[in-house]
C-alpha cells in the first residue's frame, strides 16, 4: 500500500495539473459545476475541478462587428428596395449570453435582419434616403431594446447601401430636373425684375435733367464708333440740323422769342 502512494501522488499532481485554465485579457470564463452555473473567472489563470466536475466556456468580451445581408422590403408608400446594414455590438454579460440563448452572434443578426425590414416598411422612400442617420439610430434602440436580456450591448447600426429600382432612379432624375428647371426660371424672372427697376430708376434721373440724355446719346455714339467697320444712323433733332444749314450759309442764327 505504501508503495504505491508516491505513484498516487504522482498521478494526482498531474490531474491536478490538468485543471489549470488560462483566459485571455478580453475573455471570460463561465464556469458550470455538474452542469450548474456558479462563477465567472478570468482574466489569466486560474484552475477548475477536473475530470468532468467543472466546465470552463470562455466568452468573447469584445466589439463584435457582422454585417447584416441584404434585404428586400417594402417602403410605406410601396417602393421596393434593397437594403442592407453593418451591426457593432459586444457582450457585457457573459453569463446571459451563453445561459439565456444558444447562440448570441446568430440571434443579434436575427434580430437586426427582422428589425431591418420592420422600420423599411413604417418609411417613405424620401425618408429612407434623405433621413439614414436617423433610421439608424431608430434601429439601434431597437435592436438593442430586444438583446439587452442577452446580455448584449449594441454600439452601433449603420445602414450601409440602398439600391432602388431603375425605373424609380429615373424618375427621381427626372424630378430632380424638373426641380433644377425650375430654379433656374425663378433666378431669370428675379433677374429681369431686378434690371427693371434699375431701369426705372435711370429713367427717373435723366428726367430730372434732360441734358443728361445728350450725354448718354453721345457717349453711346462714341462707343459704337469704335467699331471700324460699322455704319451709324443718328436721328438728330431739328434744332441741330437748321442751326448747322445756317451756320454753313452764313447766317447768324437768332434764338427765338419768346411768345
Amino acid at each position: 500500500m505504501v508503495a504505491f502512494l508516491p505513484g498516487l501522488l504522482i498521478v494526482l499532481f498531474v490531474v491536478g495539473l490538468t485543471g489549470f485554465r488560462i483566459a485571455q485579457q478580453y475573455e471570460r470564463a463561465l464556469i458550470f459545476r455538474f452542469g450548474r452555473f456558479i462563477d465567472i473567472r478570468g482574466p489569466g489563470l486560474f484552475w477548475i475541478v477536473p475530470l468532468g466536475v467543472e466546465r470552463a466556456v470562455k466568452v468573447d468580451m469584445r466589439v463584435l462587428t457582422d454585417g447584416v445581408e441584404q434585404q428586400e422590403a417594402m417602403t410605406r408608400d410601396n417602393v421596393p428596395i434593397k437594403v442592407n446594414a453593418v451591426i457593432w455590438y459586444r457582450v457585457v454579460k457573459p453569463d446571459f449570453s451563453v445561459i439565456k440563448v444558444q447562440n448570441v452572434r446568430n440571434a443579434v443578426i436575427q434580430v437586426a435582419l427582422t428589425t431591418l425590414r420592420n422600420v423599411i416598411g413604417q418609411h417613405s422612400l424620401d425618408d429612407v434616403l434623405k433621413e439614414r442617420e436617423k433610421l439608424s439610430g431608430l434601429l439601434k434602440e431597437r435592436v438593442d431594446s430586444m438583446t439587452e436580456e442577452w446580455g448584449v450591448e449594441i454600439q452601433n447600426v449603420e445602414m450601409k447601401n440602398v439600391e432602388i429600382p431603375v425605373s424609380m432612379q429615373r424618375a427621381m432624375a427626372q424630378e430632380a430636373e424638373a426641380l433644377r428647371e425650375k430654379r433656374a426660371r425663378i433666378i431669370k424672372a428675379e433677374a429681369e425684375m431686378d434690371a427693371a427697376i434699375k431701369l426705372r430708376e435711370a429713367a427717373d434721373e435723366i428726367m430730372k435733367t434732360p441734358a443728361s440724355l445728350e450725354l448718354r446719346r453721345m457717349q453711346m455714339l462714341t462707343e459704337i464708333g469704335a467699331e471700324q467697320n460699322t455704319m451709324t444712323v443718328v436721328m438728330m433733332p431739328s434744332e441741330f440740323v437748321s442751326a448747322a444749314r445756317a451756320f454753313a450759309e452764313g447766317v447768324p442764327v437768332l434764338p427765338k422769342e419768346a411768345p
